[in-house]
């Protein structure tokens, strides 16, 4: 059953709590927690089976929040946030301080995007409201790492059944979100420099980029 007001509300509640929540997003299934939530983000890991070397992309409401969580954002940043979100495009930011490590893989940098589905927005927003700021869900696929990312609430239920019967490894929640259309991931960019660099090839073109802030992309 395709997620109505009110798991989206139950979404939110077990997210601001500390829980793990499994959603939809314009790619593939997302299992998410709030970056804040640092045993929730830890729980991911481990029912994914991923290296902790291996940051997470942070889903946040849109552009203005940015401040939130990256320092030092460039104007060309903001400019392709304002063009391009909701949409396939990951920045990657100087992190503040304030975002725990487990979230970037101890990097002093995070990747941030905005997911084109209605079911994911109201989720992140919904916390946003709820708490009065903007909120960002670490939330890497539904998949255990080195598997195929599922594309179906149906999907997600296999990919991360609970190992041995322990529930920790599995979702709290899955909110149907129908099926998602799959297909090119995110472009993704380095937003530290004077100008941004290539760093994943995706679903928007060097030459869409180029339209925007004037400067063809450093590959």
């Amino acid at each position: 059953m395709i997620a109505g007001p009110e798991e989206i509300v139950r979404a939110v509640a077990l997210l601001d709590a500390g829980g793990v929540v499994a959603f939809p997003t314009d790619t593939v299934y997302g299992v998410g927690a709030v970056t804040g939530h640092v045993a929730a983000i830890e729980r991911i890991y481990r029912m994914k089976g991923r290296p902790r070397s291996r940051p997470l992309i942070v889903h946040i409401s849109g552009a203005d929040a940015l401040p939130t969580f990256a320092e030092e954002v460039p104007e060309y940043a903001l400019e392709l946030a304002r063009a391009f979100w909701p949409g396939a495009l990951t920045l990657v930011l100087r992190k503040r301080v304030e975002l725990p490590d487990a979230v970037t893989g101890g990097a002093e940098t995070v990747a941030l995007r905005v997911p084109r589905h209605d079911v994911a927005l109201a989720i992140i927003r919904g916390l946003g409201e709820h708490r009065g700021h903007p909120v960002g869900i670490a939330a890497p696929s539904a998949n255990r790492f080195g598997e195929p990312p599922p594309s179906t609430a149906e999907a997600v239920i296999t990919a991360l059944a609970p190992a041995g019967g322990d529930p920790e490894q599995s979702p709290d929640m899955i909110v149907d979100g129908g099926t998602c259309p799959g297909g090119v991931p995110s472009m993704v960019l380095s937003c530290v420099g004077a100008w941004p660099r290539l760093l994943r090839r995706g679903a928007i073109t060097p030459e869409q980029i180029e339209k925007v802030i004037g400067r063809w992309v450093d590959q």
